[in-house]
């Protein structure tokens, strides 16, 4: 794999990765690639646009270290790179914990608003009233 293209800094990495997955189209080029090595030609063939437009998809996911691109007596194929994938899993990881107190919280007040629901059916909503 070349190592050239790629950015040093893992903030930048991680920026030039979430770049690169902001476009469909080159997460179209990823789920395709994640299908088994293809060329250029083959990748470009579902689109409705040039090799040329899709070259640069190339080079952007290239940049990124989500690709990388061999040769193969005269074929070039690009390869799926899943590790760099593992640098927005990370990222993401950061945030699970606060997303699962998030959820934790609402089905706290679910329960809360269900109990109180629940309450309200049994006793005809005359809870607290005199007779």
């Amino acid at each position: 794999m070349k190592t050239a293209g790629y950015v040093a800094d893992e903030a930048e990495r991680l920026s030039a990765t979430f770049a690169a997955l902001a476009d469909p189209t080159r997460r179209a080029i990823l789920a395709r690639l994640a299908q088994g090595d293809a060329t250029v030609k083959e990748i470009a063939a579902p689109f409705s646009m040039s090799q040329p437009a899709i070259s640069r998809h190339l080079k952007v996911l290239e940049h990124a270290g989500l690709i990388s691109r061999g040769r193969v007596a005269q074929r070039r194929p690009c390869h799926l790179e899943g590790r760099q994938l593992t640098l927005v899993v990370d990222w993401l990881e950061d945030y699970r914990s606060y997303w699962a107190e998030a959820y934790a919280h609402l089905d706290e007040l679910l329960d809360t608003l269900q109990a109180d629901d629940d309450l309200d059916q049994t006793t005809g909503g005359r809870e607290g009233q005199a007779p």
